[in-house]
């Protein structure tokens, strides 16, 4: 059942406004900070660097709105040898996508989209643009390997979604906006540095609100991203009348992925680069596709969307992700499916309700408490630098700057005694089961031992990366290794080590953390063969939590005995 209208009460937000105040307020910070910009450098005359101001802000706009893209087919080109093609290659692909793509754009008054192919197994699917008739929509070879007809057309009718709606052209210049406001910080710091104190200040002040607003923007750009993906959902919903084929190629993508991940000793580098774009966030795939890998049945894939769903984490590593967490669009795909009377896949209801029968006390009674643990860093810094600014007196200039020291070792100290647990009676278990806990935490590590093959790098593109991914029959999880030696030990591990260990049996133990993308901190690896590899987590932590905390108090007692 095509062309019916479905509601979207309580999901998504609004994608209109949404929209509006990200480029409302893109735009703003832009203009600011080039009228900023412009009076420094032609303060004699405000009122031409008002006019000049107004000219550049306009300009920055028009350029992002038109020359993007372009950059965006070289860059497609030159790294991932995109591939354009004509609609009968499409249709040999998957016949029921020609029939969506031509009947969307029929029926909405659309030029057919510039059609590419990347040839990559990992399965993905971006669009992007200025205007709806000029929009790119490209796919991988991927998509067509692991995706039935139907699912390959509900993920190009999502794609439509995005040209339909003219979101793709917002992120497009959302994105080119959020980076000249970095752009913009860069050269005020440059321009800060050649001139005299008065223009330093004024300069610094100016790069300072410049990079607030890259910051500000960014998270403006997280939130319109995640709200397109909800509403270009529904369209593909609306439009093919099949919101289960979506839910499915979801779950196969994240399968998909996970697949591709144990064949690479690396990470995908197009999935790396169009982690904003595609339809899928390719971190989050390990859990979901875990649970498609070695399910007899839906009902255990959507165990895993319990911590999607309900655990407060959830909705917290949310915010810096460019999509909603994949439980909760198959949840809002349900609910469109109840409304065209088709029946439920993945069993959503019955996990629904299994959510709301688990321990609220586990799930909400301390995450307040464990939220301030996990910012402990940021805040004793910040409690640090009031505590410095207001016992400042004549003769103790230093505690504006020894206080926050402090503070950032306190914070990373109360944060270590709660992030790495005793792990001497961890458990045996595997990747799903540890996946599956609906109550996990990136802060409060469950210690486990862990048994599997090593297959490859953690590291996107980094050939001598110390970070590992751990296979075991029932899923894939990425292993983060600390050496003793610090930076320079992981690189000496990454360049040495790691390659005679790719494709041994090992036994890990360590603390796994839930988050958007799963992961274990390393404790030790062993093999079969007498290869012990340790890790120390705990131990740098410690170490720069005390080291911070001696820094503040030797800078305190150094500034007292000069000054006497």
């Amino acid at each position: 059942m095509t062309g019916v209208t479905l509601t979207m009460k309580g999901i998504g937000g609004n994608l209109a406004l949404a929209s509006g105040i990200t480029m409302t307020l893109m735009g703003g910070m832009v203009f600011v900070l080039c009228l900023a910009l412009v009076f420094i450098v032609n303060s004699e005359n405000p009122v031409m660097g008002l006019l000049i101001s107004v000219a550049i802000a306009i300009a920055f706009n028009v350029l992002a709105f038109f020359i993007a893209p372009w950059f965006m087919d070289l860059s497609q080109k030159w790294l991932y040898k995109t591939r354009w093609i004509d609609l009968t290659e499409l249709e040999t692909k998957s016949p029921e996508t020609l029939e969506v793509l031509q009947r969307v754009c029929s029926e909405n008054n659309l030029k057919t989209p510039r059609v590419g192919i990347i040839d990559d197994q990992n399965p993905t699917a971006f669009t992007y643009g200025s205007l709806p008739n000029s929009a790119r929509l490209v796919v991988s070879e991927g998509l067509f390997t692991y995706l039935d007809d139907d699912e390959v057309a509900a993920v190009y009718a999502h794609e439509l979604g995005h040209i339909v709606h003219w979101d793709f052209a917002v992120m497009t210049v959302a994105s080119t906006l959020v980076q000249i406001t970095y752009l913009i910080y860069v050269f005020a710091t440059r321009m800060g540095n050649k001139g005299g104190e008065k223009v330093k200040d004024v300069v610094g002040t100016v790069g300072l609100v410049a990079y607030i607003f890259y910051i500000i923007g960014t998270y403006l750009l997280l939130y319109l991203s995640r709200t397109r993906e909800y509403f270009a959902d529904r369209f593909a919903a609306e439009t093919t009348g099949n919101p289960n084929a979506l839910s499915r190629a979801l779950v196969k993508i994240a399968y998909g992925l996970v697949e591709e991940a144990q064949k690479a000793t690396e990470p995908s580098r197009l999935m790396e680069g169009t982690r904003a774009l595609g339809i899928y966030d390719h971190k989050a795939a390990p859990s979901t596709g875990t649970a498609y890998r070695i399910s007899a049945a839906p009902a255990q894939i959507g165990r895993v969307f319990l911590w999607d769903l309900f655990n407060p984490w959830g909705w917290w590593m949310e915010l810096n992700s460019t999509h909603p967490l994949t439980g909760k669009r198959v949840r809002a795909l349900s609910t469109y499916a109840e409304q065209l009377g088709l029946e439920i896949e993945f069993d959503m209801g019955r996990i629904v309700g299994e959510g709301r029968h688990l321990s609220k006390s586990k799930l909400y009674g301390n995450f307040v408490l464990d939220l301030l643990l996990y910012l402990a860093p940021i805040l004793g810094f910040l409690g640090g630098l009031i505590v410095g600014i207001a016992t400042l007196k004549p003769g103790l200039e230093v505690l504006p700057i020894a206080c926050p020291l402090i503070g950032i070792g306190i914070g990373i100290l109360a944060k270590t005694l709660v992030m790495f647990p005793n792990f001497h009676n961890a458990p045996q278990t595997n990747i799903l089961t540890l996946m599956s806990d609906p109550y996990a935490s990136p802060l409060r590590g469950q210690p486990a031992y862990l048994q599997g093959e090593l297959i490859g790098r953690g590291d996107a593109g980094y050939r001598f990366g110390s970070d590992l991914k751990l296979q075991d029959p029932t899923g894939l999880l990425f292993l983060r290794y600390a050496s003793r030696f610090g930076p320079i030990g992981n690189f000496l591990f990454g360049m040495k080590k790691v390659k005679s260990l790719i494709g041994m049996e090992l036994k890990t133990l360590g603390w796994f953390r839930r988050g958007v993308m799963p992961w274990m901190d390393l404790i030790r690896l062993e093999s079969d063969s007498g290869t012990t590899v340790k890790s120390y987590h705990r131990f740098w932590s410690f170490i720069l939590g005390g080291g911070a905390i001696a820094l503040g108090v030797g800078a305190i007692v150094f500034w007292l005995q000069t000054s006497i």
